[in-house]
């Protein structure tokens, strides 16, 4: 495969898999999430929790192409590798301003526009990159043709939110968002991706979502500056861990591989249209919930370490990122399910929404104490979901 210029393409086969430059590229995107935990954990207002969630949305679906890039051809392999570091570099000056994203500066180019203009950089070498693919593919171009009006014109509210400010950032970055989400999602049902390695495509979603839960945990943990008083703050960071642990248990152990399974077992020409459903429905919203929990168990160790009483309740904005999070996580696992395996019981409706119906206890509770009633009803809904497996088989 030869590229515009006579730049050579590399294939991705039926047989590939993640590369290590994929991984490399995953991690500094993971740490372009986290740093959204540092922006929502300044201020942990409801403002700044839906804030949050539109950083966070803007990240992960600008991520997503370079998914289906590296499914059509090597993404560590000649112009496509030297591409990909320029993305790479504009997702890191991007996570570097991200606390600071919704602070005008008194320079020209301050946080929410430097921000902004890394994500179009990052956009803008996913469109090249994919011209380059397309060269010798024209039912790729035509998708490319749908694909690239909503990402483009996603630009200026993106550029004209940074340049106001303040509420006014808010309303035009989520429509940005709109945009380039609906626009993507009308483009992909009028012509599929291409989706030529299945491994590839559900071990690179797997592993931003298990990148995601470790560096999470880390960042959680690393939030406060000291972990005194030793024995509340460290009891609350193994409740962290054992939290985590229980997440990464109900992707990890069965449904992933179920999943790939289910995916594998669609036929061709409809295979693409069911996993871009499935990881870019269902799978998103699981990191977000991940990245919410994470910054739960923030808040939490900091009301732990400071100088409020510890017998002060945990608060609306703590314990809705801590238990909304988990909420998210589970009813986004039920959606993902549900596009792939299938089989989804009414029973498992029921365990997911227990975060929401404990919520007005948690944020009336003690921060450990709310944290230790989350632990566990995870516990409980990972046990029951354990011994409920059985009874799911892939479609």
């Amino acid at each position: 495969m030869r590229g515009i210029s006579g730049v050579r393409l590399v294939p991705a086969a039926e047989t590939h898999r993640t590369t290590m430059f994929e991984i490399f590229f995953d991690l500094v995107f993971v740490f372009a999430l986290t740093r959204v935990i540092t922006f929502m954990a300044g201020s942990p207002t409801a403002l700044t929790l839906t804030q949050g969630m539109v950083l966070l949305l803007l990240l992960l679906y600008s991520w997503g192409p370079y998914t289906w890039v590296g499914n059509l051809v090597r993404a560590d392999v000649g112009r496509v590798r030297a591409a990909t570091l320029v993305a790479m570099a504009a997702i890191f000056v991007a996570a570097l301003v991200l606390p600071d994203a919704w602070r005008q500066g008194p320079g020209f180019f301050d946080a929410p526009l430097t921000l902004a203009l890394a994500y179009v950089v990052g956009r803008a070498v996913q469109l090249v990159i994919l011209f380059w693919v397309s060269a010798t593919n024209p039912p790729l171009r035509t998708t490319l043709r749908f694909f690239t009006v909503p990402v483009v014109l996603a630009w200026l509210p993106l550029l004209g939110g940074a340049l106001l400010g303040g509420m006014a950032q808010t309303v035009l970055w989520a429509a940005a968002l709109v945009v380039d989400i609906g626009g993507a999602r009308i483009a992909a049902a009028f012509r599929p991706w291409e989706l030529r390695s299945v491994d590839h495509f559900t071990e690179r979603f797997g592993l931003v979502l298990i990148i995601a839960l470790g560096e999470s945990l880390i960042s959680a943990g690393a939030g406060p500056r000291t972990m005194a008083p030793v024995s509340a703050a460290v009891l609350a960071a193994l409740l962290g861990l054992i939290s985590t642990v229980c997440l990464w248990w109900l992707y990890f152990d069965r449904l992933a591989p179920a999943a790939r399974e289910a995916v594998s077992n669609v036929p061709g020409e409809r295979r693409a249209s069911v996993a871009g459903d499935a990881y870019g429905i269902g799978h998103s919203p699981l990191i977000i919930g991940a990245i919410y929990v994470a910054l739960g168990i923030e808040e939490v160790i900091a009301q732990l370490t400071g100088d409020s009483p510890h017998a002060d309740p945990l608060g609306w904005e703590a314990a809705t990122a801590l238990y909304g999070g988990a909420a998210l996580y589970l009813l986004s696992r039920l959606v993902f399910r549900r596009l792939t395996v299938r089989a989804v019981h009414p029973t498992q409706v029921v365990a997911a929404l227990l975060p929401l119906v404990l919520l007005p206890v948690g944020r009336s509770l003690a921060p450990l104490a709310a944290l230790a009633v989350l632990t566990a009803c995870l516990i409980v809904v990972t046990w029951y979901d354990r011994r409920d497996s059985a009874r799911t088989r892939p479609a």
